[in-house]
Order: C-alpha cells, then sequence, then structure tokens
C-alpha cells in the first residue's frame, strides 16, 4: 500500500455528531459489528467539491440500516451536511467519502436491541479504483467461486459491510490467479456483477444488464442507463447466464469507485475497449464534473 495506512493520517473523520481528529476515531472492541456485521456504508465520490448524488447516497444508508433492523439516529439532510462539512474540513475537492453505521457495544451475543447506533464518515484522496491503465486497456476478471446469496437469505437490498465478506475473498483469489477483479454469479449460476460493481455488456448496439433481483440497483448503474438512453441506445435488463459471454462484444463495471471501467476479458471470454464503453464513461465523467444529475 502506497501512503499512510488508513489508521494513521493527518485530518478529521465526523463521528456521532462531531468532528474528531483522525487518529482519535475509535471503537471498542466488543462493538457489536465487528462480531456480528451489524453494520451498513456507502461509497461516494466528491469532485470539485460537490459529492455525486449525495442525497441519493444518504438515502440508501438510512434504508440499509433499516433493513438491518437499527435506524441512524440522523436525518438525511443531516448526514448530507455532516458529509459536507468533512470533506470542507479535511480541505479535499476530489476525494473517495465513506460513511458507516454500525451497531455499538452496549450488548454482546446475537441479539442487539440494546445497542447504540453510530455513525461516521471519511473521506480520502482515492484515484482510479482500478489504476488509470484498466481505464485505457480494460481489466481481466476471472470468475468467482462464491456466489451473491438469494434475496430469501441475506438482506440483499442494504448495502450492508457483511455482504462485502465473499467480494474481499474472491478479490483475494482474483489477485492470486492474476486478474484485476471477479465475477460474481448468482445462487441460479446467472451473471451478477464484480465484487464491487454493477456490470454491462454490448452486443449489435444494444446493452444488455443483469436485473438487480440479489444485488444492488447501483447508483452509479442507474446514472449510466440514463447517460445512454439520452444517447438512443437500447437498454435490456435480463438474466445473463455465463455461456452468452462469448457473444457480447464489449463489456464494462459501474460503481461510485469504479465510475465506468472497460474489461478486456471474463475467464475464457474477451471484449474490445469500444466507442460506446469510452464514450459513456466520458459522458460520466462530464456529468460528474459538471455537478449535475439526470
Amino acid at each position: 500500500m502506497n501512503g499512510p495506512t488508513f489508521d494513521d493520517r493527518d485530518g478529521f473523520i465526523w463521528f456521532d455528531g462531531a468532528l474528531r481528529p483522525w487518529r482519535d476515531a475509535n471503537i471498542h472492541i466488543l462493538t457489536h459489528a465487528m462480531h456480528y456485521a451489524s453494520a451498513v456504508f456507502e461509497g461516494q465520490r466528491c469532485y470539485g467539491g460537490k459529492v455525486f448524488a449525495l442525497e441519493q447516497h444518504s438515502q440508501r444508508l438510512i434504508e440499509s440500516a433499516r433493513l438491518l433492523g437499527f435506524e441512524i439516529p440522523w436525518t438525511r439532510e443531516q448526514i448530507d451536511a455532516a458529509t459536507n462539512e468533512t470533506v470542507a474540513a479535511n480541505g479535499l475537492t476530489d476525494c473517495y467519502v465513506r460513511p458507516i453505521a454500525w451497531r455499538g457495544s452496549e450488548q454482546m451475543g446475537v441479539a442487539a436491541q440494546l445497542t447504540k447506533p453510530h455513525l461516521a464518515i471519511a473521506c480520502w484522496e482515492w484515484g482510479a479504483y482500478f489504476g488509470e491503465e484498466a481505464l485505457r486497456k480494460g481489466l481481466r476478471l476471472n470468475v468467482a467461486q462464491w456466489r451473491r446469496p438469494a434475496p430469501y437469505t441475506a438482506p440483499t437490498r442494504s448495502k450492508a459491510a457483511g455482504l462485502y465478506m465473499i467480494c474481499t475473498l474472491s478479490k483475494h483469489a482474483a489477485a492470486d490467479a492474476g486478474y484485476d477483479d471477479a465475477l460474481m454469479l448468482d445462487w441460479r449460476g446467472q451473471v451478477a456483477e464484480a465484487t464491487g460493481a454493477n456490470i454491462f455488456f454490448l452486443k449489435d448496439g444494444v446493452l444488455h444488464t443483469p436485473t438487480p433481483d440479489c444485488f444492488l440497483n447501483g447508483i452509479t448503474r442507474r446514472t449510466v442507463m440514463g447517460l445512454a438512453r439520452q444517447r438512443g441506445v437500447e437498454i435490456v435488463e435480463r438474466a445473463i447466464w455465463p455461456e452468452e459471454l462469448e457473444t457480447f462484444q464489449q463489456a464494462f463495471l459501474t460503481g461510485s469507485a469504479a465510475e465506468v471501467t472497460p474489461l478486456a476479458e471474463i475467464g475464457p471470454w474477451r471484449f474490445e475497449v469500444g466507442d460506446l464503453t469510452r464514450q459513456l464513461a466520458a459522458d460520466y465523467a462530464a456529468l460528474v464534473r459538471g455537478g449535475n444529475t439526470l
């Protein structure tokens, strides 16, 4: 890792209603979230001093917590204001922002009714998630061993920390095999997403993307779909099976961290880093840096 570790930095983190020096923003070892994954989070980017789609991210954070059975004791407007305060306090204009809400250490055991909800917001400078070279050449993905769970087995509409355990395992396995990331299938064996980003495929001028019925319908995903429609591109949301991947010409990922990142290959299947992928990446960059929303 280049630069300081994430526990040893200058700056400020908003923590339960006030800014704290970065190194002092700590929690107890018996925090419920550490033992039982009772935490939800967001990932968002700030461009030119403005956090893109801030209201949508803050609202999703609140809804994610409710799906895990707890209420964040701040309104969406208060979370928006705290986010902007944190970015300003750290003197940043282009950065990544990480709000996280979790259950505290007042109760130990699976039950958590007596725990207190907490909220923190951090931000830091972070360039292209997969590196600048990936934007030019496209990423290499393998196919993950782990699969996205069915919505009747986990709260899949929540951006819950516990749901990312299999993402970490899959990304590590991909890196160990020489890949950049991994494609995750769902419990049925259909294409779902990458470890932290949604996925799109192009075939004969039409964009195809998996129906988000067991993974997040990402804010960036929806934004890019709007940009594509503005250019007259047809979009089909449907079940996609792995054997179909050989029929697609282009593929790319979308996410707040990934933005729009092209794919060069997934396992045995190859893709062109083509004109539409590059155009949508440029359109997205122009939108977020222009401070606009669709």
